[in-house]
């Protein structure tokens, strides 16, 4: 099948076109936190519904304390979740305390550090205060009717306390993508198999689902599949029973005599877009689509599929619910000299550090697929451009961040 490799820009834009949040689901607000609003957030109510005091104090007319020293009636107290039956006449005052609403005829508080008790029912005023002194007025954080959160943006701790606020038990969001993830292979066993000779760990799925969840999908474990069609045709079905909005496979989609995957997918139905790309690593990369769903075939190599999560699957599962993901390229001085680059764009495991404001970059030297402690140690991807000559030290390359950068 004749398949022209891609440039990674162009398989990213063709991966995404059309990807976008198909259905609303209302949750509670614990379960909104990390979700993206799927409609504006109204709100329902004035906060504070009433004008309240800013601190613990007196309630008082400002024009009775005309000069430090005014003696004023004590008439009563309330506390917040309360309210003063009555009206604060000529030199006279209620206690009061944070939160609790202004009682009528009152304009200002006389904070309890500016006031002498002179008898249970007596006090004098320090100092002189202004009308609106220490209160909060009604309305001061927003009104009803308020846009208070906007459509598509991203619930976080602030914006959930906001919805509270407001008086929205549930918010109205967009629906996690279902994200199936299918190990292929023979030689593949669980974590804590006992191996027989010639087999490995299947490790890959763990960090492709962990990308997964952290950009917004739900990952779900469909197990291993053998290198056979009956075996891959099964994964399928799975996939689509347990309504997968994407299907991500690890190996098997190149063109070795057991890759199958590709051929397999497309004789149940699979539209193929491309499989191949000029990057590493990761040449061999597959996507198309099922009816609504879409299929990624990653390579098997554990740091390929890794990498290729970082440039493909983050974005892809971040567009079907809703997020905005765009990693923006940033440079750093190089620490040594790095090697020219060939025919594929390359994207090389790399330490990023902070000294004196100023980013620098330690490329590994070995960059084999295979070696995941490596990536382990990493946290960011070195961008070398196609037939780029090679870097000298302190020169400034590009990179992606993976995780976060340390120093000062």
């Amino acid at each position: 099948m004749q398949n022209p490799s891609l440039k990674v820009q162009e398989a990213l834009s063709r991966l995404l076109s059309g990807a976008r949040p198909s259905l609303i689901e209302s949750v509670p607000l614990p379960d909104a936190v990390g979700r993206v609003l799927a409609e504006d957030v109204i709100a329902k109510r004035t906060q504070p519904p009433f004008t309240a005091s800013a601190m613990d104090g007196y309630a008082v007319r400002s024009k009775d304390i005309a000069r430090s020293g005014t003696q004023l009636a004590l008439i009563g107290e309330v506390a917040a979740g309360y309210t003063f039956d009555g009206r604060i006449g000529p030199n006279q005052t209620v206690r009061i305390f944070t939160g609790a609403p202004l009682p009528d005829g009152a304009d200002a508080i006389l904070i309890q550090e500016d006031a002498t008790v002179l008898a249970d029912n007596e006090i004098a005023a320090n100092v002189t205060v202004k009308s609106g002194n220490y209160l909060r007025p009604a309305g001061l954080d927003f009104n009803q009717g308020n846009t208070l959160l906007k459509k598509g943006q991203l619930i976080d701790a602030g914006g959930l306390c906001l919805a509270a606020s407001g008086n929205h038990a549930t918010l109205p969001v967009y629906t996690r993508p279902r994200v199936g993830i299918l190990a292929t292979g023979d030689e593949l066993r669980p974590p804590g198999s006992d191996l027989d000779p010639g087999q490995i760990i299947a490790s890959n799925s763990y960090g492709v689902a962990a990308i997964v969840e952290a950009h917004g999908g739900i990952a779900i474990d469909l197990g291993i599949a053998r290198d056979d069609k009956a075996s891959l045709k099964d994964a399928l079905d799975a996939a689509i029973e347990q309504k997968c909005d994407c299907l991500v496979t690890l190996g098997g989609a190149s063109v070795g005599e057991h890759d199958l995957v590709r051929s397999v997918f497309i004789e149940a139905g699979m539209t193929l877009d491309f499989w191949r790309i000029l990057m590493r690593p990761g040449k061999p990369l597959m996507f198309g689509t099922m009816g609504d769903m879409r299929i990624i075939g990653l390579p098997g190599n554990p740091v390929s599929s890794l990498v290729c999560s970082h440039l493909f699957v983050a974005p892809l599962i971040a567009a079907l619910a809703g997020r905005h993901h765009k990693v923006e390229r940033q440079t750093a001085r190089l620490k040594h000299n790095i090697p020219a680059n060939g025919a594929r764009e390359q994207y090389a495991r790399a330490i990023i550090t902070r000294e004196n404001g100023t980013l620098f970059a330690e490329v590994f030297e070995n960059q084999d697929s295979s070696i995941v402690s490596l990536y382990a140690k990493a946290n960011a991807l070195v961008v070398r451009p196609i037939n780029a000559a090679e870097a000298r030290t302190d020169e400034r390359v590009e990179f992606l961040p993976i995780s976060s950068i340390p120093g000062s």
